[in-house]
């Protein structure tokens, strides 16, 4: 597990509730996806485990620990105290595939033999849910249940990246913990360490892409981000007329293979437009939150909806289109 890079507001107010007598016995880690949210909820579960088990283990990730073998055994998914909920692969055999859309209501009823028991190695025990966001409706109100009624001595680290969209009963009964977008040269230092090959002209489109997400930036490397990017900027400032751009790019996204460049591409477009809007105002400013708002609706839908990937590029391309001057394609300038 990669220690979390920034957000040390958000660490220390965790250890220093986590070292009094009265930590809270929920919490939502809120932040955009690729902030490492997940990653430091692990790491922050090994510890909490380890020092209940010896107090000789200091709490924050920031510190040396050692070989402990609490920490060894979150890391690989075998600690007896520990319980990590995600989306299950639908093909065990492939586990980089095909990940379920959701968390059902029977991953969270497969806690409650655990809650029935006393915890292995201390009185305390840890669940990770990676994300809450994912949790079908009838897995949130099953989960609500043991969150107002905790089992003894455990502890829910809840990860949101959208807790706006959460049960308020849910919100209501966890301590909310904020994670922000890390500045630019952060980023960049994270994406030259992890991708030493990467050329500088990638890394500055990775970071323009991610928006002090590195974890994102990371999902996007290898992508070809930077055609992307090529494509959206001469459809925002000069149009498409003759959809020979966005017939490309359909062909180019709309296929099997290129799923993790299509999700990408979704995930990128709002964000492009949004950075578009900084340097707009007046008539232009509410075109552009227009498209914002179409482009970001379209991309939350697509993949839950299993939507045409060629047509919904060809769709996503068009709502580009309406940033420029010269189009008479998309919402006519105001």
């Amino acid at each position: 597990m990669k220690a979390l890079v920034g957000n040390e507001d958000a660490k220390a107010a965790f250890f220093a509730a986590a070292s009094g007598s009265n930590i809270p016995h929920a919490w939502l880690f809120a932040g955009p996806q690729g902030l490492g949210k997940a990653a430091f909820a692990q790491e922050a579960a090994a510890r909490l485990l380890a020092h209940a088990a010896d107090p000789a283990v200091p709490l924050d990730v920031g510190l040396p620990a050692g070989d402990v073998a609490a920490i060894r055994q979150v890391a690989a998914g075998s600690h007896p105290d520990f319980r990590l909920l995600r989306r299950l692969p639908k093909d065990p055999e492939k586990p980089d595939q095909n990940v379920a859309r959701s968390i059902p209501i029977a991953q969270i009823r497969a806690l409650q033999p655990m809650f029935a028991t006393k915890p292995t190695y201390s009185d305390r025990r840890v669940v990770v849910i990676d994300s809450i966001d994912d949790c079908e409706r009838a897995a949130a109100n099953a989960l609500l249940k043991n969150l107002e009624e905790p089992p003894a001595g455990t502890i829910f680290l809840l990860i949101s990246h959208a807790p706006g969209r959460l049960l308020p009963t849910i919100r209501s009964r966890c301590r909310l913990l904020r994670f922000s977008p890390l500045e630019d040269g952060t980023v960049a230092g994270i994406l030259r360490a992890e991708l030493p090959e990467a050329s500088d002209e990638e890394i500055a489109v990775l970071v323009r892409a991610c928006q002090g997400a590195p974890g994102r930036a990371l999902a996007f490397a290898g992508l070809d981000m930077s055609a992307i990017e090529h494509d959206l900027r001469t459809i925002a400032s000069e149009g498409d007329r003759t959809n020979a751009i966005r017939v490309r790019m359909s062909s180019a996204l709309g296929t099997k293979s290129a799923q993790a460049r299509y999700e990408a591409f979704l995930r990128r477009v709002p964000s492009f437009i949004a950075e578009r809007a900084r340097s707009e105002k007046g008539g232009r400013l509410l075109n552009v939150l227009d498209a914002h708002r179409a482009a970001r609706d379209l991309a939350a839908t697509a993949l839950r909806l299993s939507l045409d990937p060629q047509a919904t590029v060809f769709e996503m391309g068009g709502i580009v289109a309406r940033l420029s001057p010269s189009d008479n394609n998309g919402l006519p300038h105001r």
